[in-house]
């Protein structure tokens, strides 16, 4: 991809009303325009130096004192010249350093225009350019570690290795076709299986990170899910430490989805109060039962609420967790049975609690959270979060699915070759070894425009 040699800027730091701002200039003349309005000479400033000095509009009038940190080619985040400019957060401060930046060769950054010329300078690759809208995305500890993880290159290095290891036989079955029609073979076939099957068992464990990186990026979404006075609000209200949600003894009270963010760990939970699933003829909590049921088609965990005093309440929502857990063995279903302040049940596979009192409630948040982790060692394993990174993943496995079978059916190299290709393709298409105009263009528009 070519990269402009334009010298571009834009706010880095947070738009609005703060102690001070950063604006970022990256391009071949970034020095010679701030030396235009900027009261210090910089011709002969080192990389990784500070100055302090006054920036001045078109007409000379001072807008303000700033202090300028130059980075010389090469040893800047973009790999260009650069240049942070830290003024006074006042949004008409930034809005007039802007102006005259522009009026002296500056044009604006398109969004991820930074990142993009990192990207293209070989500062980064493509998946630790991601790597970087995600960081600042993060909301949580976790999010924080895998983008962190990511953007160190840990993900890229077991690419890297993957790849290599395709491409060193690739070749050798290349050569096999240059040299067809004397029928030799340069590649070891039973390595040649071994390899493939490694490299797909590697892919697919990646691949099967993604339901847990994608949960911990966005937040794991928990329906909690019973029948009406079952303790469902009292438990929101306990989880969350605070009366969030309207609790009453009489039935129904819930008529509507109550959403709120949890954090256990560095997780985000998504709780989710639904109202209580019932028969009924009312026609505002007929609705509120819908909502309830399509709210646990969309969690990843699910809290079946029992009450401790109601025996037939108790045998029915443990048969319904049977259930739900036939229905949808992709998600966790948990069976909990609240009020043991007032009963206290013999119940096997459940988890009992006093939502009113809190007793059991530190036992549900670590279920909560193991059922989130699984067996994955979140400080030591890789795991994906991003969507495209799983498709070209998914992608990946199909290829060496082929060509693993064309191994064993003794299919013709070319046919192998072609398959084993198509892996490294796809592998390349996470690290940007393989890209498009069009590929990049989609992934930069979404970061801010000030990186």
């Amino acid at each position: 991809m070519e990269l402009k040699l334009d010298t571009i800027c834009a706010l880095a730091s947070g738009s609005g009303i703060g102690a001070i701002a950063v604006i970022r200039i990256s391009g071949t003349y970034s020095r010679k325009i701030l030396s235009q309005c900027f009261s210090k000479d910089l011709s002969q400033a080192q990389s990784h130096t500070i100055h302090f000095g006054t920036i001045s509009g078109y007409d000379g009038t001072p807008i303000d004192e700033v202090l300028v940190s130059y980075f010389e080619h090469g040893r800047s985040f973009t790999g260009e010249e650069s240049i942070e400019i830290s003024c006074h957060g006042s949004p008409y401060v930034q809005q007039q350093i802007l102006a005259v930046l522009q009026q002296y060769g500056c044009r604006m950054a398109e969004p991820g225009e930074f990142t993009k010329r990192a990207f293209i300078n070989g500062k980064l690759d493509l998946s630790q350019a991601e790597a970087v809208a995600d960081l600042i995305a993060s909301q949580s500890k976790k999010a924080h570690k895998i983008a962190l993880s990511q953007l160190k290159g840990n993900l890229s290095s077991d690419l890297k290795v993957l790849r290599e290891s395709l491409i060193a036989f690739a070749s050798l079955i290349e050569l096999e076709l240059d040299f067809s029609e004397e029928d030799v073979e340069f590649a070891d076939r039973t390595q040649l299986k071994e390899l493939v099957a490694k490299v797909l068992t590697t892919v697919e464990q990646l691949s099967a990170s993604f339901a847990l990186g994608n949960a911990l990026k966005n937040g794991v979404p928990v329906a909690i899910v019973g029948a009406p006075n079952t303790g469902k609000s009292t438990l929101l209200n306990q989880l969350l430490d605070e009366d969030r949600a309207i609790v009453s003894d009489e039935a129904g009270t819930t008529r509507d989805v109550i959403e709120e963010t949890l954090n256990i760990d560095g997780i985000i939970f998504r709780l989710i109060d639904t109202a209580g699933i019932r028969e009924t003829t009312q026609n505002i909590e007929s609705m509120g039962i819908e909502r309830s049921q399509q709210k646990i088609k969309e969690a990843s965990i699910v809290l079946c609420l029992a009450d401790a005093t109601d025996k037939a309440n108790l045998s029915e929502t443990k048969s319904w967790s049977e259930e739900l857990r036939e229905t949808y063995p992709d998600k966790k279903v948990l069976f909990i049975v609240n009020k043991s302040d007032l009963h206290s049940p013999n119940m096997d596979n459940g988890i009992t609690i006093s939502a009113k009192d809190g007793d059991g409630i530190e036992t549900l948040n670590k279920e909560m959270v193991s059922a989130v982790v699984g067996t994955l060692d979140l400080e030591n394993d890789t795991i994906i979060a991003n969507a495209r990174h799983h498709e070209a993943l998914l992608k990946t496995s199909e290829a060496l699915e082929k060509a693993a079978n064309g191994l064993e059916d003794g299919t013709t190299g070319d046919f192998i070759a072609m398959d084993i290709r198509q892996a490294m393709h796809y592998l390349g298409s996470i690290t940007g070894d393989i890209s498009t105009d069009d590929l990049l263009g989609s992934i930069f528009s979404k970061f801010c425009i000030g990186k």
